[in-house]
């Protein structure tokens, strides 16, 4: 019921995607990181893994079509 019925769920987290298919689906967007063991400061690394508010909403209007 928290999440509703939106077209398209999108994930943004500063980790891996491990845990977050349960609540955006088959098809939601994850925007996070694909690897780990990073290390700075963290709007380098934020931008360095694509983590950005241009990433998520790129990510969302692509798959909004």
């Amino acid at each position: 019921s928290v999440l509703g019925t939106a077209k398209v769920r999108v994930a943004v987290e500063a980790g891996i995607r491990q845990g977050w298919d349960r609540f955006i689906g088959s098809d939601g967007l994850f925007v996070g990181m694909k690897g780990f063991g990073a290390s700075g400061p963290y709007k380098e690394l934020y931008k360095y893994f694509g983590i950005t508010p241009e990433a998520v909403a790129d990510a969302a209007s692509a798959k909004l079509g």
